[in-house]
This record gives C-alpha cells, sequence and structure tokens, in this order.
C-alpha cells in the first residue's frame, strides 16, 4: 500500500480521534506524568500535537526564519503557545483540530511518525495500550529508517540492522537481525526507550541501547 496524503490523513485523523477518547477522563496528576519524549510531559506531548495539526507549510516557514532554524527553540514556542492551564482545554483544542489537513512541509509519512511515535510518548507511560493499524505503522518506520536524527529520525540508530516486523512481515535493512511488532520497532528507531522484551533477534540489545 502506498501511503500518499490521499491516504495518510484519514488514518492521522483517527489517531487524533482515538487520543482524544484515550485521555478524556485523565486524572488530573496522570497530565504531569514524564512521556518517552525527553523533558516533555504527557500534557506537552499533547500540546505539541495540537500545535503541529495547526501548523501550515507558510506559518511553518515563517516560524524557522523566526527561531533561526531552532526546531527545539521552535517546538518549546509551540508548546507554550498552545498548552492550557487546564488540560481538558488543551484536550478540548485537540479535538477541534482532528480533521485539519494543515502541515509543514515535509513527506506525508511524517504525520503517520508523529500520530503513532508521539500516541506512544503518552500512552506507555500512562499504562494505556493501543492498537495501530500494521502497514500504516511500518511506513512510519521505512521513513524514519532513512531519515537522519539530525532530522529525528532513525537512520543512524538502525544502521547495520535488519528490521523485521512480526505483524506484517515486511523487513528494512541489511544486516543484524531484530525482531518486533512494527510499532515497537518504531518507537525504539525513534529513539525512545522500549521494553526489553518487545524485541528479539541479535540486534536487538543494540537497537534498545541506541540512543544518539
Amino acid at each position: 500500500m502506498k501511503f500518499e496524503a490521499s491516504t495518510v490523513w484519514p488514518i492521522v485523523h483517527a489517531e487524533r480521534a482515538r487520543l482524544v477518547c484515550d485521555l478524556r477522563d485523565l486524572p488530573p496528576h496522570a497530565w504531569s506524568i514524564a512521556s518517552l519524549c525527553a523533558d516533555w510531559t504527557v500534557h506537552d506531548v499533547l500540546a505539541h500535537l495540537v500545535d503541529t495539526a495547526m501548523t501550515s507549510r507558510i506559518s511553518f516557514i515563517r516560524r524557522m526564519v523566526l527561531s533561526r532554524f531552532d526546531f527545539d527553540g521552535d517546538n518549546a514556542s509551540g508548546i507554550a503557545r498552545r498548552r492550557r492551564a487546564d488540560p481538558q482545554a488543551t484536550l478540548a483544542a485537540m479535538q477541534a483540530a482532528i480533521n485539519l489537513t494543515l502541515t509543514p512541509p515535509a513527506a506525508p509519512a511524517t504525520r503517520l511518525v508523529e500520530a503513532f511515535v508521539h500516541g506512544e510518548d503518552i500512552r506507555r507511560p500512562l499504562g494505556i495500550a493501543a492498537g495501530y493499524p500494521p502497514d500504516a505503522v511500518f511506513a512510519a518506520l521505512a521513513h524514519q529508517a532513512k531519515t537522519s536524527t539530525t532530522w529525528h529520525g532513525g537512520r543512524e540508530r538502525v544502521a547495520g540492522l535488519r528490521l523485521v516486523a512480526t505483524d506484517t512481515g515486511a523487513e528494512i535493512g541489511d544486516g543484524i537481525e531484530v525482531r518486533g511488532r512494527a510499532v515497537d520497532l518504531l518507537v525504539a528507531a525513534s529513539g525512545r526507550a522500549v521494553d526489553g522484551e518487545a524485541l528479539h533477534g541479535p540486534g536487538a540489545s543494540r537497537l534498545l541501547t541506541a540512543r544518539p
């Protein structure tokens, strides 16, 4: 299946809606739990998702110029802009943004990466299990595998590894084998911590400890 914009957006919209549903009854203290994304709380990640959902190509370029192409600084500014004092207000903003199709100038697969990885950034620390469409997750993994970590990809982390998705049968790369669900491979390739039991094969320990 080829994941172009016309196929990506319905998946992204569905993932946004599922996340809103998952977080609707979250107790107040849970919003400040550390996410899998370094230095961001669960609330911060949600605010980031709201911000990117509301960022067009033109506004992204304008923001990059103003931030002197400091991506981390721009992300921090975006979180501050969208994060409300009441997390439920931030969640309401996410609800309102579910069906938007705005995007920075990037490949459609980046929208899948964002939906799945940030979804897990939030859900895993909260103990919320979620199922994702495996083929779409594998498309996100393929994108991360060819994108440098400088651009928040995972190319350097997966270099020399062969990633085998046990739920799709698809694989990427040549080298030492790592097996696991597509979502666990994606999360690990994106630099997040993954339960050691989730990945198998002679290359698993290498991927699990790769955090450039």
